[in-house]
């Protein structure tokens, strides 16, 4: 267990080279787009943003020009080729049974699976390890098109009840509903306008977060406020929920809590935005007072358990890296912490808890470690892992004497493997059943130096026998943000991009979490600059590796990761083929005034806040940042309808202003997907449509001709 803050913050081509010639059209015709005079005075500088029409989502002339540029953007893709084609490849790669590591509820065990192609992954349950799997929730029932989505929060104590939310159309909103676990049957209960929640478990009921209902016709685009937590009793109203905390003074603000699972203390969070928080506890059993421990927002300081009268909490203060500490609540000032796991060289990402014991894990160079430790911090062992990847699960409860995990990399499909605590055996428990090898491939991390001099690591991941000629197809995809780490991971449509001959490549940007908190500080703020110089860089390196050429090479990022495409394709045009920047952060002066934005003014600054924030920040603006009679490369803005984590305003109007300023004959489209949001809950079909676009267009805009498809694909 660890009751940790979760804040929300957030692949391919391929093909051997071809005839540069070969275009399915030398000329578009884009949408009419209106412009307004819409001007701001920043600090002495006057800021014009002709697109602003284009932040009602919901107007009729917002609408029609949807329509209108979706129009566009199908009739181009439409003529590629080769498109059907991939569409099949990719569900062909994709069809096979997946399933998730078990975690056990009383005396059941949970998982999902897919079965290959189905839109959403079912939630089975069976008694014991050699029952007979049933069916708990099916999303693809709760909807006629898949984008009903589930996800667990908790179940009770008695491990009766199992709290569980239903998410629509990829939006944060979601619903609370509980079903009694031996009958699988669904309560009255139903909690509305949830977002950022977990259930934490207590006797009767449980605590979560919730804002309060937005006005109608608002409900994707309006500023939240007043994150509050409510105490719900079984089997009540949502109407009788009991408010437990609200801070009246700064309604910014955002709430989250869990309980220890001894059930002795709650634990609280209060943040600003996705960076630090502040942590409170209360005693449950004597019915304490809601104690803050931590102050301020420039620290993260977690509860991972209450053992022996003390909290063992995971902290960065006075170490960047991480170190596990334990607490007194009754003594609970910073001088009397007593230390249990130092801080190391590597970053200790994540501690739980299971079987009577701490599981610590940590990134080595952006690749996962993990050590069973006893609670005074002496280690046990070092879990041996297949190679180096990535790997998570490692949670339990206190009478437990297996856990299960999952590990993966680039070229090792997610498996999932029993842990014995006791003597630290790992058995095999699943593993996916698909056609392919990954001795045919090649996965290293390679070192390439910054504009300031700065290392940075990189994975490359290819075919062997490439010839590193310039001309091969290659993928770079970065995040560079929000203490976020990319580690290998196993993607079934990446199989397709490899098998074709290209390259992969995903740099550690600064501003992630790959080496603790200073990487991710080097990034944040008026340094953010760092992050697109390592990503130029990493496309540099790419070329003068002869891995690569700028004819042959496409950049690729979502949320955050798509404010990366966006500036670096602002900054270098002429380094990339293909930018593909996805539910992007691109209007970097109103991010904040929609939905959760403001969340972000801790990674980013604030425009309105002081000149130097606002000039750092239209320093790099993608939206602000592109200029006239510019020849950009031939992009793909993407995003969802229902996107009100990054409102699509934010690609409406990039794409707009595209539009307008581009001087090359190559394409700048824009793909609406509807009733999808941000990237979760996303259907399989949609996902798999996407990807096709995604690939076609960019394998185009390569002039590859000819793809290495199975004979039954070509048919």
């Amino acid at each position: 267990m660890n009751i940790k803050v979760a804040i929300a913050a957030g692949i391919l081509l391929a093909g051997c080279g071809g005839n540069k010639d070969m275009k399915v059209s030398t000329s578009i015709q884009y949408p009419d787009t209106r412009t307004e005079q819409v001007e701001k005075d920043y600090f002495g500088t006057l800021v014009s943003d002709e697109y602003r029409w284009l932040e009602n989502d919901t107007a009729s002339d917002t609408e029609a020009w949807v329509k209108a540029e979706n129009k566009v953007t199908e009739g181009y893709l439409s003529a590629i080729p080769y498109r059907n084609q991939i569409l099949k490849r990719l569900e062909e790669l994709v069809n096979y049974p997946r399933i998730s590591a078990p975690s056990k509820i009383g005396d059941y065990y949970f998982f999902s699976k897919n079965d290959g192609l189905q839109n959403q992954s079912v939630i089975y349950f069976q008694e014991g390890k050699d029952g007979e799997p049933k069916v708990f929730i099916d999303p693809n029932n709760l909807s006629e098109d898949g984008t009903v989505s589930v996800n667990i929060l908790g179940s009770s104590l008695d491990d009766k009840y199992l709290a569980y939310t239903e998410s629509e159309a990829g939006s944060d909103w979601s619903k609370v509903y509980i079903r009694e676990i031996a009958t699988n049957t669904k309560l009255d209960d139903e909690l509305k306008w949830v977002k950022f929640t977990g259930a934490a478990w207590t006797k009767d009921g449980f605590y979560y977060s919730k804002y309060p209902a937005p006005a109608p016709g608002t409900e994707l685009s309006a500023d939240n406020k007043d994150h509050s937590i409510y105490f719900h009793k079984l089997g009540t109203p949502q109407s009788e929920d009991v408010l437990f905390y609200r801070n009246e003074k700064d309604p910014n603000l955002y709430h989250w809590c869990g309980i220890t699972e001894d059930d002795k203390y709650l634990v609280m969070y209060a943040a600003s935005g996705t960076d630090g928080y502040e942590l409170f506890v209360k005693d449950m059993e004597n019915d304490g007072p809601l104690t803050k421990i931590c102050s301020g927002y420039a620290n993260k300081t977690s509860i991972v358990d209450h053992k022996n009268g003390k909290l063992i909490a995971l902290t960065d203060i006075g170490a960047p890296n991480y170190r596990v500490v334990a607490i007194d609540p009754n003594n609970y000032q910073q001088e009397n912490w007593v230390e249990l796991i130092p801080e190391r060289d590597e970053t200790l990402t994540n501690v739980s808890t299971g079987g009577g014991y701490l599981f610590a894990e940590y990134l080595n160079s952006a690749t996962s470690q993990v050590f069973q430790m006893n609670y005074d911090g002496s280690s046990i062992r070092e879990i041996e892992l297949p190679g180096p990847g990535s790997a998570g699960g490692f949670s339990g409860k206190l009478e437990d004497k297996t856990l299960f995990y999952t590990y993966s990399s680039f070229t090792y499909p997610s498996t999932i493997f029993e842990y014995d605590i006791e003597n630290g055996e790992s058995k095999l428990f699943n593993k996916p059943d698909l056609e392919f090898d990954p001795e045919n491939f090649v996965s290293k991390q390679v070192w390439y130096k910054s504009k300031d001099g700065t290392d940075v690591p990189m994975f490359i991941v290819h075919k062997k026998g490439i010839e590193l000629n310039g001309k091969n197809p290659t993928f770079l995809y970065g995040y560079g943000g929000f203490n976020v780490s990319l580690s290998p991971y196993f993607s079934p449509t990446n199989i397709f991009f490899l098998e074709n001959g290209g390259v992969y490549a995903v740099p550690s940007l600064r501003g992630g979490g790959e080496f603790g908190e200073e990487w991710h500080k080097a990034g944040m703020k008026e340094k953010k600059q760092n992050v697109f110089d390592d990503f130029i860089a990493a496309a540099e390196y790419l070329i003068d590796e002869k891995y690569t050429s700028p004819d042959y090479l496409a950049i690729s990022g979502g949320s955050n990761g798509g404010l990366l495409v966006g500036a670096t394709m602002t900054q270098r045009p002429e380094l990339f083929k293909v930018a593909l920047p996805a539910v992007g952060v691109l209007d970097m002066l109103r991010f904040h005034k929609f939905t959760v934005g403001k969340g972000w003014i801790p990674e980013y600054g604030c425009a309105d806040s002081s000149k130097a924030e606002f000039e750092y920040l239209h320093a790099y603006s993608p939206l602000h940042n592109l200029k006239p009679g510019v020849e950009y490369p031939s992009t793909m803005v993407t995003t969802g309808d229902h996107d009100d984590r990054v409102v699509p305003a934010h690609s409406f109007k990039f794409a707009a202003k595209l539009q307008a300023s581009h001087a090359g004959s190559n394409p700048v489209l824009i793909r609406i997907e509807t009733d999808a949001g941000h990237g979760a809950g996303k259907p399989m079909s949609k996902v798999l449509e996407e990807r096709a676009d995604v690939w076609s267009f960019v394998l185009h805009e390569m002039g590859v001709e000819s793809l290495d498809m199975p004979a039954q694909v070509k048919q």
